[in-house]
């Protein structure tokens, strides 16, 4: 009996240890408000920075039902709702790389796959980026002097056309606020 006892608290002081760790190592987070064209809110989500890029989350409520393209852009604005988030500028890309998955060249830290809306207008998404991050330490600085900003297109990204895969207008636009 002593000895189960004693292996049962040597694994709960392991356990207690790993998760201190853990809780040691969590990096940045930053969170992101969604809006759309008419300036309404249809979304947030939260970023957080791991040891070998980012994991982002959002749920999306709102959007046309279909495949939607979605991409870290260089500037951290989305005020220009009205005229179609071009403000936000071109794709977070610190080494100058092509756009898409699917290009030898590419893809740039930008990029980040497709995601499906729901018939209903909704959509929950994670999806993991290991060429940028929140403190600059992994590719593309998320939080740099110009910020960033999440933006969703009206199409599925093709993963090769330039520069932005084919995806079309910009739809949605959410600034990346760190916590």
């Amino acid at each position: 009996m002593k000895k189960r006892s004693a292996a049962v608290i040597g694994v709960a002081l392991g356990a207690f240890s790993l998760m201190s760790m853990a809780d040691e190592g969590n990096g940045p987070t930053a969170s992101v408000e969604f809006v759309d064209n008419h300036g309404e809110v249809v979304g947030e989500g939260t970023i957080k920075q791991g040891p070998v890029g980012v994991l982002i989350n959002f749920s999306i409520d709102g959007l046309e039902e279909g495949w939607k393209a979605i991409h870290v852009h260089s500037v951290g604005t989305c005020e220009d709702h009205k005229e179609g988030f071009h403000d936000s500028g071109g794709h977070l890309n610190p080494d100058d790389s092509a756009h898409g998955f699917l290009n030898p060249d590419g893809p740039d830290a930008g990029d980040l796959p497709n995601f499906y809306v729901h018939s209903d207008g909704s959509a929950m998404v994670e999806m993991f980026n290991e060429r940028a991050s929140l403190d600059g330490s992994i590719g593309g600085n998320m939080l740099d002097d110009n910020g960033t900003a999440l933006v969703i297109h009206e199409n599925p990204d093709d993963h090769t056309s330039q520069p932005i895969g084919g995806a079309g207008d910009r739809i949605a636009c959410g600034v990346v606020q760190g916590d």
